[in-house]
């Protein structure tokens, strides 16, 4: 099963847990909390993450961490599930995933734009009303910047990307002239 298929299924699971206990939002900051320790602290992932270690050791070790974060009784079993089944490893992906299915829980899209230069709030604004009207949900809008684009701008949003770069133009027209 690829990394993706498995990190979705884990994360649909914590979402229907997280809704038969009313508590999908406090799962989704419990699980971006977690994400973010272990990002920033190499050693505790690494250990978490080596074979070599006792899994008894590597279950003290979460519990610590879940006392200190002061994690619920539902996300520390989602952790030491992940952590029995050697899956500790994907939780960014699990928590990327776990975000997208919440929000699509209700009724939040998330858009991913890329501009070739720097978007003000007005600019952002107008794109997420635009997308809101063909999506009919709500949209929270993330930009970067890739100036590589050369000019406009391409935007992700329920796994379709809507191209209106110059640098995506450009090869069109090459591709075309080239064809005949």
């Amino acid at each position: 099963m690829s990394v993706s298929a498995l990190s979705r299924r884990y994360a649909k699971a914590l979402v229907e847990l997280g809704v038969e206990q009313q508590a999908v939002e406090s799962f989704g900051d419990e699980l971006a909390q977690v994400k973010d320790v272990l990002s920033q602290e190499l050693l505790l992932r690494q250990l978490l993450d080596s074979p070599t270690l006792a899994l008894e050791k590597k279950q003290a070790m979460l519990a610590d961490l879940s006392k200190v974060l002061e994690l619920t009784e539902g996300m520390n079993k989602f952790l030491g599930l992940l952590l029995s089944k050697g899956r500790l490893c994907y939780l960014e992906q699990i928590e990327s995933n776990y975000r997208s299915l919440a929000d699509e829980l209700s009724g939040i899209m998330s858009a991913k734009i890329t501009s070739a230069s720097e978007l003000d709030d007005v600019q952002k604004q107008a794109i997420a009303t635009l997308l809101e009207k063909q999506t009919g949900k709500q949209v929270v809008v993330s930009v970067k910047v890739d100036a590589e684009l050369i000019g406009g701008l391409q935007a992700e949003i329920g796994g379709r990307l809507f191209d209106g770069s110059v640098k995506t133009q450009l090869k069109r027209i090459e591709e075309s002239l080239t064809e005949g």
